[in-house]
Parts: C-alpha cells; structure tokens; sequence
C-alpha cells in the first residue's frame, strides 16, 4: 500500500499532538544512574509572571537544537527547567489583586499574604512553561523546579549558613538602593538607569565669618542638602585653593560644614564644586567614609523628609524640592539654573525613582568569591562564545562590590537569623543529591547578554565555593531580537511580536529555524515578514518533497543500510547525492558542535532545498524506481539531520518513511561517514548541473518561450567528458528543455547564437527560429535604458553628502543595496544584447 500525507501541512494539529506524545513516552527525562557521558543545561529560570516573548523563543530554540542533537548522539541530556519565584514582582501582582478588593498586604498579615501569593501561583503562575513546550522545547519536566521549593529553600539557607560562619556574610548599615514604592532594598542589578530631563542648580552657600562671600555649589537634588554634611573641591583646582580650612553654613539649616578636598571630584561638572550628601548618594557615602563625615538621613523609606530636615519634615521628596527652591529664591541663594539631561535610577520591577538610602542590610563580601571566578574564566575553565563577552564579565567582576542580599518582603526566602529581645544578639542556624552528582557541573549554559551578572557571575561564584568546581563549561551569548528596521522591540514602540501568534502564522519549525538560521551567538536579529515567510516556504517544499517521495514508497519498503547501496548499481546522480549527504553531515556536526547554529541551519537549508530538492528529485523523476533505495536512505538521512532545528515536521514525515526505532527524537543523529564521499561523482555532477543552469540563463535572459526546445552545442575533444556527456543527455534534455545535443570540436561561431561557458566548457545555444531577433533587441534596449535611469538616479542620491550624513542609515544602506542590484541587472541586460549581435 503507497503511503498517503495530506496534500498541505497543518503545523498547529501537529504540533501539539507530537509534543504530548514525546512527553508522555519520557523521551525528555534523564537518567541519573545512566553510564553515558552527560550533556547538562539549567535553563534561565524565567519569571513566574512573566509570558513569553521573542527573546525568550531564541534562547530555548538555541538550547533545544543543542540538546536534541546531542540526546540523538547518545549523550545523556538534561535540560533542567524551573520557575523564578520573582519576589519583587509576584508580590507586586497580588498586591494590586488586593487593591482591587480595597486591601493590602497588611490587612492579611504576613502569613494570610504569603498564602495568597502561593494561591495565586497555583492559578496563574507557570503560563511561561506552557508556553515553552509550546515551542518544542525538550526539557525534563519531571525535574522541574520553582526556586521556593522545599528543597532550594534548604539549600539557599545552607549557602547562607556557610558563608556567615566564613564571615562572607554580614550585617551593617550601609547606603543601598531602596524602592519606595516596593518597600524593599534592590541590588545595583536591580536598579535601570535611564535618562531623565532634569536640572542642575546653582546655590549659593555663605562663607563662616565672611560677610557677603559665598560659594556656588551645583546639585541636581536640592531636597537632599538637608542631609549635607561637606562641601568638596577637586585637590587640584586651583579656583578654590584660597578656601582650604574655611567652612561653608548650609542654607536653610545653618548647619556649619567643613570644605574637603577630594580626587573623585570633576572640576567640569557645574561650579567645580559639589555638596556632600553621604546619607544619600554612593559617592559621597564613599567619600564620607574617606573623610570620617557624619551621616545624616533626611529621607526616610516612604521618601518623605525625616526629623532631620527641620521646617521641611513630612513632605513628600518631589513637594520638599519645590518648598526648598522657593526658600532659597526668596532668600536670593539660587545663582542659576541649566537643563540637564542625566540617568536616574529606577526600580526594575514598578519604574519608580529608586532613592539612596542608608540602611541595615545583609551583605555578601563579595570580593573573595569573585576573584576565584576570574580565575576560572582566564584559566579556560568557563569559556563565552562569542570570546569577546568575557571582557563585559571582566570588567564588572573586577569592579564588584558588597553584594546586598536582604529584601523586605514577605513573598520570598527569609534570612535565616533570629534575635534576642534581651540581649540584642543574634543567632544564624540551619532550620543536595544524586541528581547533583550525576549532572553537576553542567556542560552549557544559554542565556541573553543583560544577565552575564544577574546570573552567569553568581553562579560561577557559587558554583565555586560550594561545588569546587564552575558550574557550566561554555557560556552561549544570544543577541538582541530587533524588529524589521533594526529597532529595538518595546510597547512603547507597538513593535512586540508575539511569538506564540507567529508560530500560529507561519509553524513553530519554521520561527525556530528562522531564529537558528540568522542568530549568530552575540549578533542582534532583526525579524521580518519576509524572513518567516521564507522559512515557512522551506517547510512547505520539505511537505511537497515528501508528497513526491511518497508516490514511489510503499509501507512495506524497507529503509537500506550504506552498505547495501554501496554493493547496488548506484546512477551518477545517486552516488552525487549521497556523497553531498555526507558533505552536509560532516558541516552541521562541526558548526552546531561549535554553537554556530547559524552556520549549521546554513548548510541543512542549501543541502535540503538546493542539491537534494532543487537538483536531485527533478534529476531522479527520469528513473524514481531505480533511485528509490537511495532516495529513501537520503532523505530519512536528512530529516534526522534537520530534526533538532524542525522537530515537528520532520517527526510527522519520519514516521511516514521505513525507518528504525520508535521516535525520531530518539533516532541515532548522522555522522560523517568518509566512505559516503565521490570527489568524482561531485564534479560530473556538478558539471552537468552547470551545463543545464547556463542553458536557462540564456533561455531566460533571451525570453524563449517556455513552451520551446533549443538545440545545444558543447565544445569538447575530450573522451572521457564527451562520454559524461552523452550519458546525461537525458537530464539535459528534461531539466534544460533541450532537443538535440552536439558535441563538437569546436563552436561554429554563428551569428545568431548564445554563447557561455560551464565548467569550463564553451557552450552555444542557437537562437534562429527561438526568438523574434528584432524585437527581443528592441526589449531589451527599453529595459537597459529603464535600469540605467535608475542607477543614475542612486548614484546621484549617494553622491550627495548630505543625504548620506543626515539619512538614516538603515535608508542609506538600503540605496546602496538597491544601486547593486540595479548594477547587476544592467550587466545581464548589456550581455544578452551582445548574444543577439547587438
């Protein structure tokens, strides 16, 4: 019985079915008392808010194609998935769920809030991991984890335990960024800094026992003067050496404050002179520290104005800048003002304006820990791909500082420390396995260049001190997906695609292998229309090749061994075909095995599509019963080899085929085989190729009726060649829609006659009673001069220096393009005139 497919693909219906069959059959699931070499990756754990986005579907597709590949290879695959508890922004979540009932958190109390927030995670919580298989991706969700599980929860108070006895972790007050919206301490990753327009001031402080002498002090936070403890110059500025040992009164405050000299300070930067606020910013908390400066907090974690500022106590931090400017221009202190565009710091999670604040915290000594992960990185032992990401690692890792570690929150880890009411002490106490020696240290880890320091520094760090050994090997760096201009996808913007309706639009193979074919490790992508929809194009022939396959298959077919089709009588075009397989296999092991997954795609898509679509299949239609065995053999041979980057079409094809096994999942990946190369069969075969796509060319370029054969003369003395020749005559027949083929010592050199050369042969196509000479000259003439007004019109356009300095440069680069193109085609234009005598 032939085997039958559906004369279209219909990707959603097969999607979900293969994906809910490859889950319940634990082809996913790793053995952790298996003998087989490892292959291990963590997943990123995304948000339990969050949903998916197109980074999100890049980094999985780079995992996934890693991880099929290596599970069909033999290797025992882990692909660890888990959730990020998020504490910042679950929290934020269901508090706005009270909000809406007229409720805070405070209403429930802690222990009423938490079980909420793990209500809410049960109902809403984890779409994300739905939306990951969704794609394809082959994680182990058997080990999934949720990094407020039980078992993390004792390892998180265990890492703490450990480093507090080793004096890694301690308790102090320290300025840190504080949200006042979330009522939290951030870390420096947790803060985004973005550009703000804004002002600087000019005020004027009076100088002690100096009447109507002032020094002008700039400041983008006049609210924060309250706190001002100093007023510091540059040691080297010579406007203000004649102050040395003066001191300055703080306007409003009359607090007297000492004049300090200190190198961090930028004579540029307005008067040279700055006020010192170390209550309220990282400089001058570090400059108070060098100084021995009091400390005074005038903003308290509501971000209103503490006791300490006097008349101005109580008011909201933006209402005290307004009260504040309007004393000190009643009283004439406000030199000036200038716009000033600057960054401030912003909570990640709710975007409201982090302030500085001085407060008790727990902190990692971070140093210790980061010199142990440098280390790894310049010995080798943890590579980045691309190299040139080890830079950013280096530059951060040697500029760290104390790492703060304590929220106040109540959805989260809780610090495991206890204090005594009467003695004011404090007591740290403790209230992994053989998955952990199995799979630890992992092999790879994938993820976006924004969290090389939220995760791939920690982890290193960690992983070092509790493990003696890095966790991963290679760390994958993922570009930036961008839209069709190169601009960066934001809500702002309306240019978020949704990859979800996408892959409804175009199949998920087809975004996967998109996404593959153009992102190479470190380069941003721009996604388009027209690159989707060329991938979906590529699924469709795959589809359609299949069909055709399948009009000669019969399901009582038996899939042959190499080693049979080497003892059968193989064509040219066979041993070609598999010679090129070989090709093929041995470019997309060697690049995937080197995560350039782009150069991989790159060689499956032309091997696929080219040679064994474009070529092969039109080559065989002369002889399919022949070219069966090996056709059957090629492409099952492919769909294997394309598997980890298409899952879904190739399984529903592969199970359509004689093939070995149940899955094509758990199918042995193809390997160079050296046995499979034809130098021989490769260049005949390519020579005949080249023969036909000439003969086109002039078909094409002439404009012969489709309907019409030409002859075709080809000069050669050669015995061997004139023998390949007369053997492929039907393929240059068919494909080339030839009716008589002369093989001669040399061209006749007549008038009305198409000459080219292929391979290094001279080749003439007659034209006499093809074409109307006439009027095919006249069409091309008006199309010559029709291209030609138009590469004159780009050449003018990008002769001009101000088009190209002021354009955009997206613009400008696609003139460019276009001016090639048209170039081009006017030489192909000027080329056929020359075949007609012009």
């Amino acid at each position: 019985m032939k085997v039958e497919i559906s004369k279209t693909y219909n990707p959603r219906e097969a999607e979900g079915r293969w994906y809910a069959w490859w889950e319940s059959q634990g082809y996913f699931h790793a053995d952790e008392k298996s003998k087989r070499p490892a292959f291990v990756i963590v997943m990123p754990p995304p948000n339990v808010t969050g949903s998916l986005h197109m980074g999100h579907m890049l980094n999985d597709t780079v995992q996934d194609v890693i991880v099929r590949r290596k599970r069909m290879l033999g290797f025992n695959t882990l692909w660890l998935p888990g959730m990020d508890h998020a504490g910042i922004a679950t929290q934020n979540v269901v508090e706005k769920e009270l909000k809406k009932e007229g409720l805070t958190r405070h209403d429930l109390g802690r222990e009423k809030f938490v079980e909420r927030v793990w209500q809410w995670k049960e109902q809403y919580g984890g779409i994300i991991l739905k939306q990951i298989r969704r794609i394809g991706a082959s994680c182990d969700w058997s080990r999934e984890r949720f990094t407020f599980d039980a078992g993390l929860s004792r390892a998180v108070r265990e890492v703490f335990v450990r480093l507090y006895d080793e004096g890694l972790i301690y308790r102090g007050k320290r300025l840190i960024n504080w949200c006042p919206r979330c009522h939290t301490a951030l870390s420096d990753l947790e803060v985004i800094y973005e550009p703000v327009d804004s002002k600087l001031y000019y005020i004027r402080y009076a100088l002690k026992g100096r009447a109507n002498a002032f020094i002008e002090v700039a400041t983008t936070r006049p609210e924060t003067m309250l706190g001002d403890t100093a007023v510091a110059v540059n040691p080297k500025d010579e406007r203000y050496k004649k102050y040395k040992g003066e001191t300055a009164i703080l306007p409003l405050l009359n607090r007297e404050l000492p004049f300090i000299e200190d190198e961090v300070v930028d004579p540029a930067f307005g008067s040279g002179a700055v006020k010192v606020t170390p209550a309220h910013d990282p400089a001058d908390f570090e400059m108070g520290q060098r100084h021995n400066l009091p400390r005074i907090s005038v903003i308290d974690e509501n971000a209103r104005i503490t006791a300490e500022g006097g008349p101005y106590q109580g008011l909201d931090r933006n209402e005290a800048r307004k009260r504040i400017l309007a004393d000190l221009e009643a009283q004439g202190l406000v030199a000036k003002t200038e716009p000033l565009v600057h960054k401030v710091g912003h909570c990640q999670r709710c975007d409201a304006v982090v302030e500085p604040l001085l407060s008790t915290q727990w902190f990692v000594r971070i140093k210790p820990l980061a010199e142990t992960a440098i280390a790894a990185v310049e010995q080798g032992r943890t590579q980045f791909v691309p190299a040139n990401w080890a830079k950013t690692y280096f530059e951060w890792m040697h500029n760290i500082r104390d790492w703060c570690i304590s929220r106040q929150l109540w959805w989260g880890h809780r610090i495991p420390a206890w204090y005594c009411d009467d003695c004011s002490e404090m007591t740290v106490s403790r209230n992994e396995t053989e998955d952990l020696k199995a799979f630890y240290p992992g092999t790879l880890l994938v993820t976006a260049y924004d969290i090389i320091f939220f995760w791939v520094a920690r982890m290193i760090m960690f992983g070092l001190k509790f493990m003696n050994d890095v966790p991963f090997k290679d760390v994958y760096i993922t570009g930036m997906i961008r839209d069709a201009e190169r601009q960066k996808m934001s809500k702002s913007k309306g240019n978020v695609v949704d990859p979800l309706e996408i892959c409804d639009q175009y199949g998920t193979d087809a975004v996967r292998f998109a996404l593959a074919r153009i992102g190479a490790p470190g380069t941003d992508i721009a996604v388009s229309d027209e690159l989707l929809d060329s991938y979906r194009a590529f699924a469709t022939k795959i589809w359609n090749a299949a069909r055709f396959i399948f009009r000669y298959a019969d399901e009582s077919d038996r899939l042959p061994s190499f080693a049979e089709l080497q003892q059968s009588d193989l064509s040219l075009v066979d041993r070609w075909i598999l010679s090129r397989l070989a090709r093929a296999t041995e470019e997309v092991n060697r690049s995937v095995e080197q995560y350039n997954l782009h150069e991989g795609a790159r060689h499956i898509y032309s091997f696929f599509k080219h040679e064994f679509c474009d070529w092969y299949l039109e080559m065989i239609k002369l002889h399919p019963e022949r070219s069966k065995p090996t056709l059957l053999y090629v492409f099952e041979s492919a769909l294997r080899l394309l598997h980890p980057f298409m899952p879904f079409i190739t399984e529903e094809l592969w199970q359509n085929l004689p093939h070995k096994g149940v899955s094509i999942v758990m199918a042995p990946y193809p390997e160079f085989d050296p046995q499979m190369v034809d130098q021989r069969a490769e260049s005949q075969s390519e020579l005949i190729q080249e023969i036909i796509a000439k003969v086109r060319s002039v078909r094409a370029e002439l404009n012969v009726d489709a309907k019409l054969t030409v002859p075709v003369r080809i000069a050669t003395t050669d015995a061997e060649l004139t023998e390949l020749l007369s053997s492929a005559r039907e393929y240059i027949f068919k494909l080339a829609q030839v009716n008589q083929l002369e093989i001669v010592p040399r061209l006749s050199g007549e008038q009305l006659g198409a000459r080219a050369v292929a391979g290094g042969l001279a080749l003439e196509v007659p034209l006499a009673g093809s074409i109307n000479v006439d009027a095919e000259r006249a069409r091309l003439k008006k199309e010559l001069q029709k291209v030609q007004d138009q590469v004159e019109s780009l050449e003018r356009k990008l002769s001009n220096a101000s088009f190209v300095d002021r354009a955009p440069k997206e613009v400008v680069e696609e003139n460019r393009r276009r001016l090639a193109d048209y170039r081009d085609e006017a030489a192909k234009l000027t080329e056929g005139l020359k075949r007609l005598g012009n």
